[in-house]
């Protein structure tokens, strides 16, 4: 039995204004997210991850950007917020863990500080409350000596601290949604591992839900429970993390677990995924995305459209049912 719904994606749609023209970036996409619930959003560079993560939370430029369909947070239809009432509950209700953390930590402000300014913000705490609330973070995303830390600045730590600063401040007042856009990338393996292990233990304690945007599969089958599969802006695949793993169907599913590199793998070559996701200036929505990157294989004719094939199993269009890799024809 799945716990109450948290967030519901129905029908968003994002465009970009380029030029003077509006180009679709994000296309009809839903979704939803349970608590105690990790969703991982996968794809390449430029399939429309992180797009769909600042609509979420509210960060686009809205005098270049067109936002429709629905986002429905906690009985709140979010997209109808004002601005002030979108601060409201960003850092607070909701936390954001940013991808590059030296990029989103001002670099003249201290650590102790940063954390502070969401506690300033959103709640009614003393300083010396606030304080401590600082030390306690830090001591729970594993950084020893908290109070030397707190007074230094971000050029002072290393990637992986960085990165469990940025934690901290997205979980600073123990929000109900958590959005981690790629939390381990660029941090070695052993880092990798407690950062995931770091972001389990927060969502067991907050019974939080959890949006993870990657490119890696094995961090996806590590915490996972959901996973939907995203090119070009559109979900091609969406299933339990078991199911899509040991039950892909999408070509491009296929595709992006065959390139991933395994221990028993009889060849020292890895697989390539032919071509790149196209511009937005350059998709053609009336037509069958992939296609371009599997040429041998016969297209949707049309859009493909986002069908249930098994519960809980989504797959886009029809041409999953005759592909097949060029070393198998």
């Amino acid at each position: 039995m799945k716990e109450e719904t948290l967030l519901s994606i129905n029908g968003v749609s994002v465009a970009f204004k380029i030029n003077g023209e509006f180009y679709t970036a994000i296309d009809d996409v839903s979704l939803e997210l349970h608590r105690d619930e990790v969703l991982a959003i996968v794809g390449e560079s430029g399939s429309g991850k992180s797009t769909l993560a600042t609509t979420v939370i509210g960060l686009h430029n809205m005098n270049a950007t067109q936002v429709t369909g629905e986002i429905n947070f906690q009985g709140k239809e979010i997209l109808e917020l004002s601005e002030d009432e979108f601060n409201d509950i960003r850092g607070d209700e909701m936390g954001m863990i940013f991808q590059d953390p030296l990029a989103a930590l001002n670099p003249l402000i201290r650590i102790g500080d940063q954390i502070k300014e969401s506690l300033d913000v959103h709640s009614d705490m003393t300083e010396d409350q606030k304080q401590a609330r600082v030390h306690e973070l830090l001591d729970q995303v594993g950084i020893p000596h908290p109070e030397r830390v707190a007074k230094q600045f971000p050029h002072q730590l290393s990637g992986g601290m960085r990165q469990r600063i940025i934690i901290a401040i997205a979980i600073a007042n123990k929000p109900q949604l958590i959005i981690a856009d790629e939390p381990t990338t660029a941090l070695d393996v052993t880092i990798q591992a407690q950062i995931l292990d770091l972001l389990k233990d927060i969502q067991r304690e907050n019974h939080a839900g959890i949006i993870l945007i990657t490119h890696d599969l094995g961090v996806v089958a590590e915490v996972a429970d959901t996973v939907a599969v995203m090119y070009a802006g559109e979900i091609v695949e969406q299933a339990p993390v078991e199911t899509l793993f040991n039950n892909p169907k999408h070509p491009y599913t296929r595709s992006l677990l065959r390139a991933m590199p395994t221990i028993d793998s009889e060849s020292d070559e890895l697989y390539v995924v032919e071509g790149a996701v196209p511009s937005i200036k350059d998709m053609d929505r009336n037509s069958d995305l992939f296609a371009p990157r599997i040429p041998w294989t016969k297209p949707d004719v049309g859009h493909p459209v986002l069908k249930e094939i098994a519960p809980n199993h989504y797959v886009r269009g029809e041409s999953w049912r005759e592909f097949k890799f060029k070393d198998e024809l």
